[in-house]
């Protein structure tokens, strides 16, 4: 898979998983951290950190 392919799948898979998120809102942080060992919160910084690398502010 070359790195444009596997930069749209891996996009359209973090797409997917906050729609997921977002559909699920009885998911408790609690729940996804106690399974996942990480939480919708991490997400939101994960995202934040990654747009700053890119030179992109969010809110």
């Amino acid at each position: 898979m070359d790195k444009q392919t596997q930069t749209e799948v891996e996009a359209a898979v973090f797409r997917r998983l906050v729609e997921h998120l977002d559909a699920n809102k009885d998911v408790q942080n609690i729940d996804l951290m106690i399974l996942a060992d990480f939480c919708r919160n991490c997400l939101a910084k994960w995202y934040s950190a990654a747009a700053n690398e890119q030179g992109a502010e969010i809110d």
